[in-house]
């Protein structure tokens, strides 16, 4: 037997598997990582934090990735470079993060790798000659084990698709193992570049649970923040909190198409973008800059909110949010304000720290992959029932 082969049998046999964690999403900022001591499979999941860090970009870097990001035309020669650089850029952070927290990588089990979208379109939402999702990350798996040493598991979206599914969102999987409960209802929000959410019902039955992408989160703030602000973001809402909505323009941004298409859906950049904002602001008289990012700021919350209203959920659920967006006030002011809730729980209250849950969820989908039970995730008929991810081994 392949030796590699053997290690993961026994892995999927062992008490528990150490694996890290690696997600790099829409907003393009930088990696996190998350090492996870994860014990059992599926609804017995349990996950200790070992160590976690989040190491942002290069400026040049993520210059290079946005001229290729969401984009109808691209330099094809770029792109194939950067599906290894992504890999090299992430192998050598991965290391440093390593050696950082005296980590021996002989306790590894394996890494569980996002890679770096470039393209995500499902078939609502483009015009290709056939009816079929689509999606496209980039950081190549072989690349990334070979300069690492560690079994890189990669390119999870895939398969989901493969088996009806739109390969996103997949936080669905991670939600169910890990925050399921007996007795409150949760509702799970994460706001990153694009909003989701997860429904998680009391009593852990999967049967019922809904996830969906709701619209944007952070990809409409941070881009009109970058170009009329000169910033990545805006900290803690606080410019967005100095104008106010123009209804107008918010009942033009609610006309989007993606907002007519049934739930569960998904969605991108691809679909919100500057150029969708600076189309309808062509057709009206000059709207201020801060008016323009508190409407935007309100459209992100109202697109959530309206989500989540039109399912049946009852009222008696306990809201969490984990992402970048929960740390803007103005954005979740917004929120519970729409959703008539008092107040939101940050995931670090479940043991995740917001920041990285993403990056821990798929640590869960290759603890999946290398032994879990596919019963797990059966019997719902919006998600499908499927192991994800390709496995790259070092040598």
């Amino acid at each position: 037997m392949n030796s590699h082969l053997d290690f993961l049998s026994k892995a999927a046999a062992a008490e528990h598997r150490v694996i890290l964690g690696l997600m790099s999403g829409t907003s393009l900022d930088g990696l996190d990582m998350a090492l996870c001591q994860i014990n059992n499979y599926g609804a017995q999941t349990q996950v200790h934090l070992i160590a976690f860090d989040s190491h942002p970009y290069e400026e040049k870097f993520k210059e290079d990735l946005r001229s290729v990001f969401a984009k109808d035309t691209v330099d094809m020669r770029l792109l194939c470079g950067l599906h290894q650089m992504v890999a090299r850029v992430h192998a050598n952070m991965v290391n440093e993060f390593l050696l950082a927290n005296n980590i021996d990588k002989a306790a590894i089990t394996c890494i569980a790798s996002h890679g770096q979208t470039v393209m995500h379109v499902p078939a609502h939402s483009h015009i290709l000659p056939w009816d079929i999702d689509a999606t496209l990350q980039i950081g190549d798996g072989d690349h990334l084990a070979a300069l690492t040493g560690l079994i890189t598991i990669s390119d999870f979206r895939q398969k989901h698709i493969a088996l009806g599914g739109q390969g996103a969102p997949l936080a669905v999987y991670g939600d169910f193992c890990l925050f399921s409960d007996d007795l409150k209802s949760r509702v799970l929000v994460n706001l990153g570049g694009i909003a989701n959410f997860t429904f998680l019902p009391n009593g852990g039955s999967f049967e019922r649970v809904f996830v969906t992408d709701t619209g944007p989160a952070n990809t409409l703030i941070d881009a009109w923040v970058r170009e009329k602000f000169g910033q990545p973001y805006d900290p803690d809402g606080s410019i967005a909190a100095q104008g106010k909505v123009n209804e107008w323009l918010l009942q033009k941004l609610q006309d989007h198409p993606f907002f007519k298409v049934p739930f569960p859906k998904t969605t991108g950049p691809e679909a919100f973008h500057m150029d969708f904002v600076y189309d309808i602001l062509d057709h009206h008289s000059p709207i201020s800059d801060v008016d323009v990012l508190t409407t935007l700021t309100y459209f992100t919350a109202w697109s959530l909110s309206e989500a989540i209203l039109q399912q049946d959920i009852a009222h008696g659920y306990d809201l969490y949010v984990s992402g970048g967006g929960c740390r803007n006030a103005t954005l979740m002011s917004f929120i519970l304000g729409l959703l008539n809730k008092d107040s939101w729980i940050d995931t670090s209250e479940l043991g995740i720290p917001a920041d990285i849950k993403e990056a821990v969820l798929f640590a869960i989908l290759a603890n999946e992959t290398i032994g879990g039970n596919r019963k797990t995730f059966y019997g719902n008929a919006y998600i499908p029932n499927v192991c994800m991810g390709k496995i790259s081994f070092p040598v």
